[in-house]
């Protein structure tokens, strides 16, 4: 049986932490039963498969739980799913946990939601934090990006 985390339950189903944990009381979604990590709360994805807001392809599901496992390339590749679905705000927790690991893919497409206000408020300075952030790793367009910016 597979399992993800509370929250990557949370961004599959679009539901708060809360109304899981709440479903979770209640009965209609299950728990891993021998959770071998005793600090996160484990579902079944079984259970939320009815919940889950995307299309998902059987190689979805690998991904999910090599994102899930903290894997920055999985994180980022996971948020390109959940952007290409038109859900940014799910997007967004990936990206962040990516950039958060010096992913710079991951840094990149995160200025750009800041920058088109995409899954969170506008903010140009976050925006241009992030894209010189993943310029510093030398992320080719966010190299080109800033140097376009130096020129005006």
């Amino acid at each position: 049986m597979q399992h993800v985390s509370l929250q990557a339950a949370a961004t599959l189903t679009e539901q708060s932490v809360r109304t899981l944990r709440r479903r979770i009381a209640d009965g209609s979604i299950k728990c891993a039963d021998n959770n071998e990590d005793h600090y996160k709360t484990m579902i079944c994805l079984d259970s939320i498969k009815p919940d889950i807001c995307i299309a998902l392809d059987p190689d979805d599901i690998e991904l999910i739980k090599s994102a899930d496992s903290g894997t920055a390339k999985a994180q980022n590749e996971l948020a390109l799913v959940f952007l290409e679905n038109n859900k940014p705000k799910s997007a967004i927790y990936w990206l962040e946990l990516a950039a958060t690991q010096q992913f710079a893919d991951a840094m990149h497409l995160l200025g750009h939601c800041y920058l088109e206000g995409n899954g969170l408020p506008k903010d140009n300075n976050l925006a241009i934090m992030w894209i010189a952030k993943a310029a510093s790793l030398n992320h080719p367009i966010a190299l080109a990006q800033i140097q376009s910016m130096r020129l005006i």
